[in-house]
């Protein structure tokens, strides 16, 4: 899972990414207002951690860009300002929550954990495809009740495709998803093949319903098998 965390100061900033990269996701992080609006043109996220008060601009006109892009990563408004107006008028335009500074990591935690489930679980403690089901909160997955082990990057490629299934999944859209933007950088998408490798082995020995199908110079696509 992908966060960005949008947020002028530095030390809850630095805070906030190693509470959430302890908890296993992926976390980018954004300064200003300038720095958001490009991090959203070039990325997808699955949730948004947004300060209304940046140093450049509004956070509230960071959640119209994102609503004005057709994005649909969730979004959680984090502000010091305790203010109703603020409260309503985030949520009227797409928020998905808000947080009042200061607030407990724990709630934080809760709260960004409550917007994914609503977001690709329908609310539900997992997802199901097939025989397949997904604990995220746990980490843990099952097949036919019973459990199959994978490393954390096994987990969110299975997660990944479960959530997007029957769709075309591009490499570089797996490699942003579970290893950051700077994946930008690498020289090839061989990392990718490797996991995506060792997951169907997985999958196969459990006896999964699913087949996690090559697009000849695109990508995967995961369908029933």
């Amino acid at each position: 899972m992908k966060i960005l965390v949008i947020e002028d100061e530095k030390e809850l900033r630095a805070i906030m990414k190693e509470s959430l990269e302890k908890e296993r996701y992926v976390v980018e992080v954004a300064e200003s207002f300038k720095r958001a609006i490009e991090k959203l043109i070039g990325y997808d996220y699955d949730c948004i951690l947004l300060d209304i008060m940046l140093p450049d601009g509004n956070g509230i006109d960071v959640l119209r860009e994102i609503k004005r892009m057709g994005k649909e990563d969730s979004v959680i408004i984090i502000s010091a300002k305790d203010s109703i107006d603020d409260k309503v008028m985030g949520l009227e335009l797409g928020a998905d929550d808000y947080l009042t500074k200061p607030f407990h990591l724990s709630e934080l935690l809760a709260r960004i954990k409550s917007v994914l489930r609503r977001k690709h679980q329908q609310g539900f403690q997992s997802v199901k495809w097939n025989n397949i089901e997904i604990f995220m909160d746990e980490r843990t997955v099952k097949v036919n009740e019973t459990p199959m082990v994978l490393n954390n990057k096994e987990f969110e490629l299975l997660y990944y495709f479960v959530v997007n299934a029957n769709r075309l999944v591009t490499k570089s859209s797996l490699a942003e998803h579970i290893w950051g933007d700077n994946m930008d950088e690498a020289d090839s998408y061989d990392f990718v093949y490797s996991q995506v490798k060792n997951l169907r082995k997985k999958l196969k020995t459990h006896q999964a319903d699913a087949n996690i199908q090559s697009v000849y110079g695109m990508g995967y696509k995961l369908v029933q098998e």
